[in-house]
């Protein structure tokens, strides 16, 4: 009975945010917790900061980040019509973050890299897709490990690559200074 009363009581400070959680032994030696301010005649009183549970959601889930370290997408473009509005809407109906190039005035570079001068192309990690084959790109990015639907506070139009932030995985935490030295 005791440990449901502490776990409701846990759970109700939780929701206040940073709340605090008192235990006392009563009179009768029996332990009492609480969220109030124990009586001037109990022992062993112990006051505990609750603070609520916070679950971090301004970063890309770790399976995207993955994907975009590992696999990230490049669209080669130029104004192809249909094919090229239906390949950068279908990377933004799934919320794919990508790096966009023109192929036109980047001609030589997408000569090098694919061998022709065909547009749309889906380079995803070292896979190219040339021409918007709905199948075929869905493939790829599914093999990438790309999700299927755009992530929560994704937001990608077509036409549009991913903010920058987006697509570099989160920085690392700082490194702890050096000790210094006894003189």
């Amino acid at each position: 009975m005791k440990a449901v009363v502490f776990c409701a009581l846990a759970l109700f400070s939780m929701q206040l945010g940073a709340a605090q959680l008192y235990r006392w032994v009563d009179e009768q030696g029996r332990i009492e917790w609480r969220d109030t301010p124990p009586p001037p005649n109990a022992r062993k009183v112990e006051q505990r900061n609750m603070s609520g549970n916070t679950i971090e959601t301004s970063t890309l889930p770790y399976s995207l980040q993955q994907a975009i370290k590992n696999f990230p997408v490049t669209l080669w473009t130029f104004d192809c019509g249909d094919p090229c509005t239906k390949a950068r809407a279908h990377l933004a109906r799934r919320g794919i973050p990508y790096s966009q190039h023109d192929a036109q005035k980047e001609r030589d570079a997408l000569k090098k890299l694919s061998g022709s001068l065909e547009a749309p192309l889906l380079v995803v990690g070292s896979k190219q897709v040339r021409g918007y084959l709905e199948g075929e790109w869905d493939a790829a990015l599914d093999a990438a490990g790309y999700p299927r639907s755009p992530p929560p506070g994704i937001k990608i139009s077509a036409g549009k690559s991913a903010p920058e932030a987006a697509r570099k995985p989160p920085a690392e935490a700082p490194k702890a200074p050096e000790p210094v030295a006894p003189r």
